[in-house]
């Protein structure tokens, strides 16, 4: 009975998450292949655009250095390196200078000691401990008949609420870092008023997907709560 009715309201919790989720990743991959292929006017590239931004602020320390991957983009405040993937460090589209911005962004933000990037950055330990480990500590409790398995079950809920906390404060740090972008992408003379829309549109599709995952986090933490919830009535 448990594991039919345990299996349904995972369903009904997690499936619209999911779907979102599948949604905003198919979203930005759709934006950035089509604005990849529109070239910028000044034809710089994506690691060109980042090295501008970055110079801009005051920012030479940093180094830019391509990745391997797709889209696997990202900054590393611990070595002040930012990592472009091939699509963007190389190429001169739209879309690339979009991301290079963005992640030049986040160095902004590092180097302005912006207080969401400061607290994610903190929590990554945790993060990486409380997303595996609390799922197990949670199933654990679950099926130990007794209070204190009931206590246990709450330990690992509250190891994963981590994960979704660091996926709630990513949030304004995406967002932050994008909104960075598009200002200094339109008053830098790097990018054309005609070529925003497709910085706009690549950026907002990436948030997208950090929205969704803030949201996958959450119906996870809600779903391993209605299960204590509802062994806690059962056993009343």
């Amino acid at each position: 009975m448990f594991f039919g009715g345990g299996y349904l309201l995972y369903i009904l919790i997690s499936l619209p998450a999911l779907l979102l989720g599948l949604w905003a990743q198919l979203k930005v991959k759709s934006a950035f292949n089509q604005y990849s292929k529109v070239r910028t006017v000044t034809g710089m590239t994506g690691a060109e655009v980042a090295r501008r931004m970055l110079d801009s602020n005051g920012l030479s320390n940093v180094r830019v250095e391509e990745t391997s991957g797709f889209l696997t983009d990202n900054y590393d405040p611990s070595s002040k390196t930012l990592h472009l993937s091939p699509d963007v460090y190389r190429s001169n589209s739209v879309a690339a200078a979009g991301v290079a911005a963005h992640e030049s962004g986040h160095a902004v933000q590092d180097a302005n000691a912006y207080a969401p990037l400061k607290l994610r950055a903190a929590m990554v330990p945790s993060v990486q401990l409380g997303s595996w480990l609390g799922p197990i500590v949670f199933f654990i409790g679950l099926f130990i008949q007794s209070n204190t398995g009931t206590t246990i079950a709450w330990i690992g809920l509250l190891l994963f609420a981590a994960t979704a906390l660091f996926a709630l404060i990513t949030l304004p740090v995406e967002f932050d870092a994008s909104n960075r972008a598009k200002a200094w992408l339109a008053s830098s003379g790097v990018m054309y008023n005609s070529e925003m829309e497709g910085v706009y549109k690549t950026l907002d599709a990436a948030a997208l997907t950090y929205v969704a995952a803030a949201i996958q986090a959450l119906s996870t933490v809600l779903y391993y709560a209605f299960l204590l919830m509802g062994r806690s009535s059962r056993r009343n």
